[in-house]
């Protein structure tokens, strides 16, 4: 940019106005533009304000994925897809069973079916793009798609968090209080936790997503990632982004803390209680009950505390990647097949659904015959 010297200023200032004091006015100017330019140059929203003519705001994002190797991108595409496949086929068979099966219409089952319809959402918002990013040319995203795909992300990560534990709630109160456990996980109950699970993950999404909103983007427009995650948008805002990281970090800690609190304090009564069963078998009977829920829940406890509380000095963008890999795509996969494969009344009850297939089949070819 080209920038007038002292002694023109002088020259001009005299001409414009008659007078020949013109060298002290311009002085003046001179040290209060160096000084104000020395005070506020490290502030970036202060300088996006008064330069806020010159910018342009950005109108799509890219997104640059987990690879720029197109064989590796192609790799990436089929693995990908089968797993969504099988997180899709998973929990949806999971539900059916369930809601076919009248002896898996307990509180504990009915948390499992809207567990199963949390993991399809959630793997249905990231893996898609994802897929479609990983074949195209162009990886963009347009920005009210990335926000919309940030709020769905918050959402479903945070109903998973709470359904979770009402989860865990159920099993202290089945294990630890069993002649209460009817009176206390009534229908009603459990529609209430269910629907403040969703509460809570609208809430949160709400709290989270709508000041991004106010932000405003004017390049960089590249994201280091695979999904639009709200801590790599906050970081390529050209506005202040201090309120949206303490809104974050204050929900996430509250949030997190408080689910993790509840779970931790039900399996600690639940564990004392099973130790006090004097038999064996009783007791694997009591924990068989929920371990399928104990390793889920350590699943995904593990991953978000990788992602949120490691250091800043081990920060990574492949091990972000990684870590989200983990608890919004391999966990809704996994979900489904733990319940089945440790879960003996699953089992059970997929055994009975085929055999009254199978049965139902050979009766119509008889007929047929």
């Amino acid at each position: 940019m080209y920038s007038p010297s002292k002694s023109c200023l002088i020259s001009l200032f005299e001409k414009v106005t008659g007078s020949v004091d013109g060298e002290a006015v311009v002085v003046t100017y001179l040290d209060f533009s160096k000084a104000f330019d020395t005070v506020y140059q490290d502030v970036p929203s202060v300088g996006y304000y008064l330069g806020k003519e010159n910018q342009t705001n950005v109108t799509e994002f890219i997104l640059l994925g987990l690879s720029s190797d197109p064989q590796v991108q192609i790799l990436l595409f089929c693995v990908f897809l089968v797993i969504y496949l099988i997180t899709l086929a998973g929990n949806t068979v999971i539900m059916l069973v369930i809601r076919a099966d009248s002896h898996l219409h307990t509180p504990m089952y009915f948390f499992l079916s809207h567990l199963s319809i949390v993991d399809i959402c959630y793997s249905s918002v990231t893996v898609p793009k994802m897929l479609a990013n990983l074949l195209a040319t162009h990886k963009s995203i347009s920005v009210n798609l990335c926000f919309t795909q940030m709020f769905f992300i918050l959402l479903s990560s945070t109903c998973e968090l709470s359904m979770l534990s009402a989860m865990a709630y159920d099993r202290y109160a089945a294990i630890c209080s069993p002649l209460h456990y009817a009176r206390t996980m009534n229908k009603r109950v459990c529609r209430q936790l269910v629907g403040g699970s969703w509460t809570m993950g609208l809430m949160y999404s709400l709290v989270n997503t709508v000041p991004v909103f106010k932000l405003h983007f004017c390049g960089p427009n590249e994201i280091g990632h695979f999904s639009c995650e709200l801590p790599p948008l906050l970081a390529i805002s050209c506005s202040g982004t201090f309120t949206n990281k303490i809104a974050l970090l204050c929900c996430a800690v509250i949030l997190g803390f408080g689910t993790f609190l509840l779970t931790l304090v039900s399996y600690i009564h639940i564990i004392f209680t099973i130790l006090r069963i004097h038999s064996a078998e009783g007791r694997r009977k009591a924990f068989s009950t929920c371990s399928s829920h104990l390793l889920v829940v350590g699943l995904l406890y593990t991953a978000g505390f990788l992602q949120y509380m490691k250091p800043s000095s081990s920060s990574s963008v492949i091990l972000d990647q990684v870590v989200s890999i983990q608890y919004s795509i391999l966990t809704p996969m996994l979900n489904p097949i733990i319940y089945s494969l440790k879960n003996k009344e699953v089992k059970t009850a997929l055994g009975r659904i085929f055999t009254k297939k199978f049965k139902f089949s050979t009766h119509v070819n008889r007929i047929q015959l």
